[in-house]
């Protein structure tokens, strides 16, 4: 089994409170959510409103698989043109069922 672990970090342009941040994790966690079979979470810089820090999961027996549809994500964020992406960091570990 392997993990598809990403993690992107962002700038909001424009944004002005933590309230107008939280919108736009909602509507970034949605369309995720509804378009792969990932798990999206913020996992940093929650108390900073032009700052969001997300983590992104997948799980596959596949390796090649998991490259690609992280890389979708990616490419998805991107064309949502909700925030800037300043760094994006992915890593693919395989877990040996049997150490579990």
């Amino acid at each position: 089994m392997y993990v598809g672990c990403c993690s992107i970090k962002f700038f909001l342009h424009g944004n002005r409170s933590l309230k107008g941040k939280r919108r736009i994790i909602r509507s970034l966690k949605d369309r995720l959510k509804n378009d792969f079979n990932i798990s999206v979470a913020e996992i940093g810089d929650q108390n900073f409103w032009q700052s969001l820090h997300m983590g992104i999961v997948a799980v596959n027996s596949d390796p090649t698989y998991l490259e690609g549809q992280v890389g979708k994500v990616v490419n998805a964020i991107e064309k949502m043109h909700l925030a800037e992406i300043r760094d994006c960091q992915v890593q693919i570990t395989r877990l040996d069922p049997e150490l579990t």
